[in-house]
């Protein structure tokens, strides 16, 4: 196993131990994630910026969204960043589906210091990058191409240019890095807070893919989607 790789799978393992040994309830942690989803998708659509419009242009013909609401990122000499968020897709109506609860998490080498949040929503611009996220869990890559903006950094010509990416990423990063990739980085899914918002034990392909459960705490979120649509 590649060295890489063994840090991202140490990374994903330990957010989730973190996760699990949170005193507070899962209910409670997956309605106020939810909340935190819209209103990260709400300060993206509604900054007077390029990136804005960027994203609010994606946003219009996404198959599909990730929102990670307060990813944090620290580091002195191996980085690492985490944190947990939603996964959504957008039905062959045109409606969303509701979320499924995912980790992301991360972890690089180098000789780096300093402390970093942010909220990252990343736009699933194809039906393919919907399979893998929702299906699969661990590193992103393989066939998958992704580029990242930051907001208030300066729009990436990779971003703006590219017409290839699966997978276009946004952030409103405050904090003392240069900036933040997800180069590396993985999803874990949160079994926990999926059986705590649906109440019961359900796969996020049900959630997301199937449709076969909802929760009316979530529509605010489906409504700040389609709103951009």
């Amino acid at each position: 196993m590649r060295p890489m790789f063994k840090i991202v799978v140490i990374a994903l393992l330990l957010t989730q131990l973190v996760a699990c040994s949170r005193t507070w309830d899962a209910r409670t942690e997956a309605g106020s994630l939810t909340d935190a989803s819209r209103w990260a998708v709400e300060r993206l659509k509604n900054q007077d910026d390029d990136m804005a419009k960027l994203f609010r242009e994606n946003l219009r013909t996404a198959r599909g969204i990730a929102i990670f609401p307060s990813v944090t990122k620290g580091a002195f000499i191996v980085g690492a960043q985490g944190g947990s968020g939603v996964v959504l897709a957008r039905g062959a109506d045109g409606t969303w589906s509701y979320p499924a609860f995912y980790n992301l998490a991360s972890a690089s080498f180098g000789l780096q210091v300093g402390f970093q949040s942010a909220d990252v929503v990343m736009i699933l611009r194809t039906d393919r990058a919907v399979q893998a996220v929702i299906r699969n869990q661990g590193k992103f890559g393989g066939d998958l191409q992704f580029a990242l903006g930051e907001v208030g950094g300066g729009i990436s010509a990779a971003t703006t240019t590219a017409l290839g990416p699966d997978i276009v990423g946004f952030s409103n990063i405050s904090g003392l890095f240069a900036g933040m990739s997800l180069e590396g980085a993985g999803i874990i899914r949160r079994n926990d807070l999926n059986k705590a918002f649906y109440g019961r034990d359900v796969a996020p392909e049900a959630i997301v893919l199937r449709r076969e459960v909802s929760n009316p705490e979530a529509d605010p979120l489906r409504q700040t989607l389609a709103a951009g649509s």
